[in-house]
């Protein structure tokens, strides 16, 4: 058969089916490359809407505050109906027996603010606050109490017993430094599993312990040693970073063992989507809708802003709540890898015994 025969042939030959077509394409890159831009597309539309319905307009749900005694005065009672007006009826009160059992309670993070009613000969009231408990708690009770005894006639004391650090006004530092521990943690381990693919699963997990006390040890040095931000308790803050970064990449390393290459989607919706704006760091959590405030502590950028912040401004009050949260995620993170490392993409094969012997 000629050149020319074969081409007229070829010209005739039978177009593909759509199934045809399909496999071709399933087969091909660009499926999941369509994929992958339908993903980045929702997932930054979540990101946004996660943070702005978080944090945009923080509204209180419920503010346990202490109350040192009950006003026995007109106007201290008025000061204190005012207030839970205020605040939507948020505000719990809770009785206190005097000012050094709810000053503990407050030390505790127990309560966000102290009443103390009935203050000095005029019935005054006295408002402690805590900043370093949350700043936008703290300032949302001492503008309500200001304009709560401003329209009763009470005169209003607010004080803030527990200031956050001058380098951090708005304190917010802790919570970039737990973020950025979470997102490296993560980025981390998709390095590792891109350009380190050949580890075996104990070199992986070594790995990721040596970047996470690297990591942790750098984003403490930044804030405290070279910016002077925040005075941190420099081994116990570089430690915690260092856990929530080892947590967090061993969270994407057990989806990536679960899930292969599409690990990322429920890594960046646990950590980031959900995670952080229920971390408490930007929006104290009686300030967040609800749901998030109840949940965001069991996951690990609110246990590691909570472990942090205890550190930082609550050193003889520690709470083991936030370690055992970071350890829990991951003990059951390097398990499900380690039990299934087989599934994990990467590894090197192992060459028999006897092959080498023979060679």
């Amino acid at each position: 058969m000629s050149e020319g025969d074969a081409g007229r042939h070829g010209s005739h030959r039978r177009p593909r089916t759509r199934r045809e077509h399909w496999e071709a394409y399933k087969n091909s890159p660009f499926l999941p490359a369509t994929v992958l831009v339908l993903i980045i597309a929702a997932a930054a539309g979540l990101f946004a809407g996660s943070y702005t319905y978080a944090m945009a307009d923080p509204t209180p749900h419920r503010i346990p505050a202490a109350l040192v005694s009950r006003p026995a005065v007109e106007r201290g009672a008025a000061f204190v109906a005012g207030m839970e007006k205020a605040l939507d009826a948020s505000l719990e009160l809770r009785d206190y027996p005097d000012a050094t059992a709810a000053r503990r309670v407050l030390d505790e993070q127990k309560v966000f603010a102290v009443v103390r009613a009935g203050e000095g000969d005029g019935g005054g009231v006295a408002l402690d606050v805590a900043g370093a408990s949350g700043a936008s708690v703290a300032e949302l009770l001492g503008k309500a109490a200001l304009d709560v005894g401003d329209a009763t006639g009470t005169r209003v004391t607010v004080q803030d017993v527990k200031p956050l650090q001058r380098g951090d006004p708005r304190g917010l530092a802790l919570f970039y430094i737990s973020l950025a521990a979470v997102i490296m943690g993560f980025l981390g381990a998709i390095q590792l599993s891109i350009h380190a693919r050949g580890l075996n699963p104990a070199e992986r997990i070594a790995f990721t312990v040596a970047y996470a006390l690297l990591g942790g040890f750098a984003i403490a040095a930044a804030v405290d040693w070279w910016l002077g931000a925040v005075n941190l308790p420099f081994v116990q803050s570089w430690l915690i970073l260092a856990f929530t970064m080892f947590t967090s990449g061993m969270v994407f390393t057990m989806f990536n063992t679960l899930l292969g290459r599409w690990a990322m989607i429920p890594t960046w919706g646990v950590m980031v989507l959900l995670g952080n704006p229920s971390s408490g760091g930007a929006v104290s959590w009686p300030l967040l809708p609800s749901l998030l405030g109840h949940i965001g502590r069991w996951l690990p950028p609110g246990a590691s802003v909570n472990a942090q912040h205890t550190a930082v401004y609550y050193q003889g009050h520690q709470f083991v709540f936030p370690y055992l949260v970071l350890a829990a995620w991951a003990l059951v993170s390097c398990t499900v890898f380690w039990v299934w490392r087989h599934r994990h993409p990467g590894g090197r094969a192992r060459t028999p015994e006897h092959a080498a012997t023979a060679s």
